[in-house]
């Protein structure tokens, strides 16, 4: 039995037309998942085609697809490998009880008890269970880190740009401009790793994928005209503001809190000099009894403080989502 009977389609007859039908046997997937099957797709083909020079695109496929696969069974194992991971990955949620005792499943003999539905959880569990989430603790240490990012992104793309440009008039300056391009999309994988690392947000884990067999002017001019070039130039840009206001509401928040927590015993250990000053005067020199309230509001502060930074996390997830990956 032939390849084509037993998938269905004749298989593709050059690596182009192989990554089309992966595109689109993968449409409504992760975008950032699809730059990777496309990118390891096209890496494996023409690896393929380089050992075997002797042959044509189309023996290369033929022979590979009982190894690799058709693109509707490559697409098929991406998707279920995606599935898998996301749910090796997702965060601990609540532990489902057993099921209560069902009439209707004991008049059936060897029926299994049917399953007890998922219980909503009260507003004061999903509050005070954020500290089981280690994706607000990844969103707020990326606020910590995103000044000191926020400012290398800047600098580089102003700095990358305004040489490149500067240089444009001499022939040095082209293979600068080039170069620098190279460095945008590297660094662009580099934070895309950060934001999947730390705010859950899937990024692509491997480059754009390119027709390799086009010229190298061809290349040149996809580079210049692919829209996320300049995408995630914009991106880094903006990463200096939004760095500096992370930075800020993070840093405020977390010193606001935790001072709250702390400044009791400071003021037990220290001889007054901690606690919280109105006009001049330390107010629990003269009402001890707002020690708990401290500690209590400094710990529902750090509380909202993580709900926000997962909600930032969650937000900038999507802006780097839609800035850096190529759909």
């Amino acid at each position: 039995m032939n390849r084509e009977t037993e998938t269905g389609r004749p298989l593709p007859t050059t690596i182009a037309e192989y990554l089309a039908q992966l595109r689109a046997a993968l449409e409504g997937a992760d975008p950032a998942m699809i730059q990777d099957a496309l990118y390891d797709a096209e890496e494996y083909l023409r690896s393929e085609l380089a050992e075997q020079a002797g042959k044509s695109e189309a023996e290369v496929i033929a022979g590979v697809a009982g190894s690799y696969g058709a693109p509707q069974e490559v697409a098929e194992i991406y998707r279920e490998t995606e599935i898998t991971v996301n749910r090796a990955l997702r965060a601990p949620g609540p532990v489902l009880r057993p099921a209560p005792f069902s009439a209707a499943a004991a008049d059936v003999p060897g029926a299994p008890p049917a399953p007890a539905p998922a219980r909503p959880r009260s507003v004061w569990a999903r509050f005070f269970g954020v500290v089981q989430d280690p994706h607000a603790y990844g969103a707020l240490f990326y606020m910590l880190l995103s000044l000191a990012t926020g400012i290398f992104f800047f600098t580089w793309v102003v700095t990358g740009l305004s040489l490149s440009l500067g240089l444009l008039i001499l022939i040095v300056g082209i293979p600068v401009l080039l170069l620098f391009l190279g460095s945008v999309r590297v660094l662009s994988l580099v934070e895309g790793r950060l934001v999947e690392t730390m705010l859950g947000e899937r990024m692509p884990r491997r480059p754009t994928y390119t027709d390799r067999s086009q010229s190298g002017l061809a290349r040149i001019g996809a580079m210049f005209t692919d829209a996320r070039t300049w995408s995630t130039m914009l991106y880094f840009l903006l990463m200096l503001p939004l760095g500096i206001v992370y930075f800020t509401v993070a840093i405020t928040l977390l010193s606001l809190s935790l001072g709250l927590v702390f400044s009791p015993l400071g003021h037990l250990f220290n001889g007054g000099m901690f606690g919280i000053w109105v006009s001049g005067h330390n107010v629990f020199n003269s009402a001890p009894w707002l020690w708990p309230v401290s500690v209590a509001a400094g710990m529902l502060l750090l509380f909202v403080t993580l709900h926000l930074a997962r909600g930032i996390g969650n937000l900038h997830g999507m802006m780097a989502k839609h800035l850096l990956v190529r759909v």
